[in-house]
């Protein structure tokens, strides 16, 4: 069985970096922008901000590096 850690990374748009958990956001990175720190709430605007007609649950074309939509545990008031 293919897993998403499996494709051509050349054929993303999007890839999302592994799950770290001393940090309340993943590093995300968008093709021809760059990366940078999003925060779950803040990944599907980005993607259509960035990609207005990509599906962010496209398997091909936006890539996760491990747990995909899995984001560490954060809450209000943590620093």
């Amino acid at each position: 069985m293919e897993t998403n850690t499996d494709r051509d990374p050349a054929a993303s748009l999007v890839e999302v970096a592994e799950f770290r958990t001393d940090s309340r956001y993943r590093l995300v990175h968008f093709a021809g922008a760059g990366w940078e720190p999003l925060a779950p709430e803040e990944f599907e605007p980005r993607v259509r901000e960035h990609f207005p007609d990509l599906d962010p649950h496209d398997a091909v074309k936006v890539r996760w590096a491990d747990r995909p939509w899995e984001w560490p545990a954060w809450h209000p008031g943590e620093a």
